[in-house]
């Protein structure tokens, strides 16, 4: 774990966090990445990156067999 002082920024009609080139490169975030923020008592604030479990194509490989292996069932429950 590395602790860094950091400032919040006016952005717009927000605030923000500006991760520089030193915090991307250790948390590993990108622009667009999805996130989960929770407050937790006393203001402490953790900021957790969200990650697919499964990888979109095995996803689709395995939803694919899926409804191929239980189609007529599906039939019947439409």
């Amino acid at each position: 774990m590395r602790a860094m002082l950091k400032s919040i920024a006016k952005v717009g009609n927000s605030f923000g966090l500006i991760f520089d080139a030193a915090l991307r490169e250790l948390s590993g975030l990108q622009p667009g990445d999805p996130v989960n923020v929770t407050v937790h008592e006393g203001g402490s604030i953790v900021i957790t990156p969200l990650s697919a479990a499964v990888p979109a194509a095995e996803a689709r490989t395995v939803a694919r067999a899926l409804i191929r292996r239980n189609s007529r069932l599906f039939k019947r429950l439409a």
